[in-house]
């Protein structure tokens, strides 16, 4: 079944607790790509958070895809509440992405560069829109086309609280001009591999979103055991899956 819905009852059909929360997750993980690469080893001595940024920048348009396991932790204000999930997710350039929650329920969020799916399989429901419309409105757009400015777009720095977590540098990252999902971010990178192992996401309501990267693998040739190819951004969901398009 395919329902056709006004963008008013999109929004509404997608905010509830469940599917909000996935979708946000989703949009926060394309700021990623423009760190989440590695580059060449650097001394073990403190280097300016600059220099950090243009590294990654300079690694991320070389770099062709990535792969990795993740886990996320989400915590909002006022709430005792944790939000948890775990899987598998991979970028491809250009405009390819796709991500498998393995835990707390299956869910696929999958982009061929002209649409972006999101199919849960608890609620038998495949959401798709415009990837065009939906990208070009957000400030992370530019990052997973690979035409970003990572220098441009953010303000980095040292955050105002010690690093915890050893081996890894640690820089803060501000967007320049406001943007509607993100406050702030905080990246933690390793010092041998320059990998981002844990990138952390504060929204403007205080909303906290921690992701751990594991298993990174830069221009894979597989994905689990699927050959990375056209075919891997493409899912086809059961067939009494309720499918809403908005375009």
């Amino acid at each position: 079944m395919i329902i056709f819905m006004s963008s008013a009852s999109y929004l509404d059909s997608i905010h509830s607790a469940f599917i909000y929360c996935s979708y946000r997750m989703i949009r926060y993980a394309l700021l990623l790509f423009i760190v989440l690469i590695p580059v060449s080893p650097v001394s073990a001595q403190e280097i300016d958070p600059l220099d950090i940024a243009m590294k990654l920048q300079t690694t991320y348009e070389n770099a062709a895809n990535i792969v990795a396991q993740f886990s996320q932790t989400t915590t909002m204000k006022f709430s005792p509440r944790i939000r948890q999930g775990n899987g598998k997710m991979i970028f491809l350039k250009p405009g390819r992405m796709r991500w498998d929650y393995i835990t707390p329920d299956y869910q696929v969020l999958i982009s061929d560069g002209e649409t972006i799916s999101m199919y849960f399989e608890k609620s038998s429901q495949m959401i798709i829109s415009n990837a065009k419309d939906y990208l070009q409105s957000d400030v992370t757009y530019s990052f997973f086309a690979g035409t970003g400015d990572i220098l441009k777009d953010f303000d980095i720095s040292v955050p105002g609280f010690e690093n915890a977590q050893p081996d890894t540098y640690l820089i803060r990252l501000i967007p320049k001009s406001t943007h509607p999902q993100v406050s702030s971010m905080h990246a933690w990178i390793n010092k041998e591999t320059f990998l981002i192992e844990h990138l952390q996401i504060i929204d403007h309501f205080d909303t906290v979103t921690n992701l751990y990267f594991t298993d990174i693998t830069i221009d894979a040739d597989y994905y689990d055991n699927r050959k990375i190819g056209e075919d891997l951004f493409y899912f086809t969901p059961p067939a009494d899956t309720e499918i809403i398009e908005q375009f």
